[in-house]
């Protein structure tokens, strides 16, 4: 009996925690999502600037800065080369996240940005969506707790010698 609750009690944790996966990784994007806003918006100056002088080659813009005697303008080029990495790095993780849910999961654990992943792990609130994809995880999550845990049990029940039913298994074999 003592086995069954301690069972349902961890299908219950197992069901919390992972029915904030989906959440997470919704606020995840979300966040990408506005910084991949904010990196356009600071580098739009210099795309309309790229796109009147060099035909819209944001390293033709880098080059000529370079160029320059004018350390001023040599010191802009390593800004706009900062700029245009942080867009290309969160162009990237934002594209990532547009796959079907298995791939953001996998994007998640596998390549996030961990700027961004400490970022929104500060700033979550536990939340409970009730969307397929959030009681999927959450059904999945517990269950797999509770498997994990019902196997653990068996096979430490079984080392101490707990759970040999050898009357049980005669009785019926008799």
């Amino acid at each position: 009996m003592l086995r069954s609750y301690i069972r349902m009690v961890l299908f219950a944790l197992g069901l919390m925690v992972a029915v904030q996966v989906p959440g997470f990784i919704k606020d995840y994007a979300q966040r990408v999502d506005a910084h991949r806003i904010e990196a356009a918006q600071a580098l739009q100056g210099f795309r309309d600037t790229a796109g009147q002088f060099f035909k819209g080659d944001l390293n033709a813009l880098v080059a000529h800065y370079r160029g320059s005697a004018d350390p001023v303008f040599q010191r802009d080029a390593d800004n706009i080369e900062r700029l245009l990495r942080r867009a290309q790095l969160f162009e990237s993780q934002w594209l990532a996240l547009q796959g079907n849910w298995y791939q953001r999961a996998l994007h998640m654990v596998s390549a996030p940005n961990h700027e961004l992943l400490q970022e929104t792990y500060e700033n979550y609130r536990y939340q409970v969506v009730l969307e397929p994809e959030a009681i999927g995880w959450a059904l999945a999550g517990g269950l797999l707790l509770a498997w994990i845990a019902e196997v653990l049990m068996t096979s430490v029940a079984a080392l101490v010698g707990f759970g040999d039913n050898r009357r049980a298994s005669r009785r019926h074999w008799n």
